[in-house]
């Protein structure tokens, strides 16, 4: 017997089938496929996003950006840029894209700002609905998006009516996660009471926010814990900062100040470890929600869609050639036949009426018609 089989058959353990072992075989399937994650990130500009960003994954996704000025911002519109980086830890692979929303909230009038981003996600969604159609469906790269980070100003009192009005557009097709950016500008006080004002407003607007999963009562009493407190950092208030900065021997990733430094990486300072927690431990579970819930939605809705066009059209043709078709898969429903009927008698009326003003236009006696309609005094007659 192979090697291989033998861990599957343990004599010294009666009733020992094997099958105990097949999460090691999904384990060592994905690490050697690889993990896929897009990640979104809109705000206004100034918010530190990117710099956020490459302190959750300690990479530089934005090596050579430019930062505009107040000049170009002025012509400046919203931009979609997706950064692609392969990232491994412990041999488990990671291909990070993280899409950036420059220009965002950036001008006067930010009517239109975010219609360029559902349009992205949208896009996302269908180009992932045709490779699932397609014939290499093996290889479909996932590109749709798994999560939004939104950044909201700590220096409004709340969320601003542009915050509102993006959260509504796309809660219902992306995971939104809302981070209270630049946290070290406030104090402690200010950080909880700015929190609760946060979620009343997103509850008073029904506002969908992404939702953590709920512990199962055979998890351990660690991992709900932190689960309880995932849930009440809610929005999460960070602090990025990409410089090592050594304090008291040891080397923090941190932001000095005249007064101190803040500890990026330290929960007492912000909820950048909550975060990143957050990302890690339930990327999974913001994959299969993408994937269940907004990708489901979008392609029932792209199928009805389709559907009701290509009835129309049929319906359409139907009519065009006199109600054709003899297969059953042709036959029309009662409702269908009566909405047939009633199009063909008013385009035979219809037919009538343009004849008849044909002829009084011809000097037959009758008054001119009026905004294509008999005059009035003029009786139509059925033929």
């Amino acid at each position: 017997m192979a090697a291989d089989a033998r861990q599957f058959v343990n004599p010294e353990q009666p009733g020992y089938v094997g099958f105990a072992n097949l999460p090691n075989q999904v384990h060592r399937k994905s690490v050697k496929k690889g993990f896929e994650f897009t990640l979104m990130v809109v705000g206004e500009s100034g918010l530190g996003k990117s710099t956020l960003v490459n302190s959750l994954f300690l990479t530089d996704l934005y090596p050579e950006r430019h930062v505009p000025g107040a000049a170009e911002k002025i012509k400046q519109t919203v931009k979609i840029d997706a950064s692609t980086v392969e990232i491994e830890e412990r041999g488990v692979k990671l291909r990070l894209t993280v899409v950036d929303t420059p220009g965002f909230g950036d001008a006067l009038n930010c009517e239109d700002c975010y219609k360029q981003v559902i349009a992205y996600i949208d896009s996302q969604f269908e180009r992932y609905l045709q490779d699932e159609m397609g014939l290499n469906r093996r290889n479909i790269v996932d590109n749709r998006v798994h999560s939004c980070f939104y950044f909201i100003n700590p220096a409004g009192h709340g969320l601003k009516p542009l915050d509102i009005v993006f959260m509504k557009a796309i809660h219902h097709k992306v995971n939104i996660v809302p981070v209270i950016a630049k946290a070290d500008t406030l104090t402690r006080e200010e950080v909880f009471k700015l929190k609760s004002k946060i979620m009343e407003e997103i509850a008073k607007h029904g506002i969908k926010i992404y939702p953590l999963p709920d512990c199962d009562d055979d998890e351990d009493e660690e991992y709900k814990e932190q689960c309880r407190q995932l849930k009440a950092a809610v929005p999460f208030a960070v602090v990025g900062s990409n410089s090592i900065i050594e304090v008291k021997g040891r080397k923090v990733r941190g932001r000095m100040y005249p007064w101190g430094v803040v500890e990026v990486e330290n929960p007492e300072h912000c909820d950048f470890i909550k975060l990143r927690t957050m990302l890690i431990a339930h990327m999974q579970d913001l994959q299969e929600v993408t994937q269940e819930i907004h990708y489901e939605n979008f392609r029932s809705e792209k199928l009805a869609t389709s559907k009701r066009t290509s009835k129309t059209s049929s319906r359409t043709s139907r009519a065009e050639g006199g109600g054709g078709g003899g297969d059953k898969e042709d036959k029309l429903t009662e409702k269908e036949r009566l909405l047939l009927e009633k199009e063909m008698e008013l385009r035979h009326m219809q037919e009538m009426i343009a004849k008849m003003q044909a002829e009084m236009a011809g000097g037959k006696g009758a008054a001119p018609s009026q905004n294509g309609r008999p005059a009035p005094g003029v009786k139509s007659h059925n033929v």
